[in-house]
């Protein structure tokens, strides 16, 4: 993998690609049967989490992408005088990847959310994508006894592709054991694209994800579950950014 220009995002780190760069990324890892690499991805609740909790800002700067998965970040790391040329979000990725493995005949391994779900996952992949190889699946409750157990399955699977459809920290922590005993090529940390994948949860309208409002179709959907978080985390990155933003004007 050729030098990525990562940058130092409110003390995240984050890659500034094209979604096109993504892919060759992935090809050649592939291609050349290289060292297992994971592919993270840092938005609002990201960027608040990592702030008091130090485990998780190490996963992230050991991911080997990390990309913006908030549309809200765009402008923020441009107004900090970084340019990131568009967002890359966790479910488009991993779609795109199932595009290039349909052409590429990838074998790919599904990990995570309720056993209905991933099956249901697994179906629509075989549908959709025909060419794909469904190296193995399992659902995400297992314990962390069972991690060793599901590196070996990954492996002697012989996986291309690895979706952790699991929350954070587990998909992070999870990701880098899987990269650190080499289970498959290329390890993304999806969360629940599942739920989405399968249709138990329905993404926003392409409007509202173009200007970055998808957090409050989320609220709608969710109001109870939803809406205290994104107070919450939305609150923290935005006093995060300012504090930065000004400290950067002064000096």
């Amino acid at each position: 993998m050729g030098s990525i220009n990562r940058i130092d995002f409110l003390n995240c780190p984050l890659d500034p690609l094209l979604r096109s760069e993504v892919l060759d990324i992935v090809k050649q890892s592939i291609a050349d049967k290289e060292s297992a690499k994971t592919i993270q991805f840092v938005n609002a609740n990201k960027i608040a989490k990592i702030q008091d909790d130090s485990a998780l800002k190490s996963l992230m700067w050991s991911a080997d992408l990390v990309l913006t998965d908030g549309k809200p970040m765009i402008p923020m790391a441009r107004l900090l005088g970084y340019n990131v040329p568009e967002r890359i979000d966790g479910i488009g990725l991993m779609l795109s990847i199932l595009d290039l493995a349909n052409t590429n005949k990838y074998r790919v391994f599904f990990l995570g959310a309720k056993q209905p779900i991933v099956e249901a996952c697994v179906e629509l992949s075989k549908t959709r994508y025909p060419d794909v190889t469904i190296a193995g699946y399992r659902n995400g409750y297992f314990l962390k006894e069972n991690w060793s157990d599901i590196a070996k399955m990954i492996s002697r699977a012989d996986s291309d592709i690895v979706f952790l459809g699991l929350g954070s920290p587990t998909k992070e922590e999870l990701g880098q054991y899987l990269k650190q005993k080499d289970a498959g090529r290329i390890i993304q940390g999806v969360g629940g694209s599942f739920d989405v994948m399968a249709g138990l949860v329905k993404r926003a309208p392409i409007w509202m994800q173009d200007i970055g409002l998808e957090w409050l179709y989320r609220i709608i959907q969710e109001p109870r579950r939803m809406f205290w978080r994104y107070v919450k985390t939305n609150s923290i990155c935005l006093g995060i950014f300012f504090k930065t933003l000004f400290m950067r004007l002064l000096y």
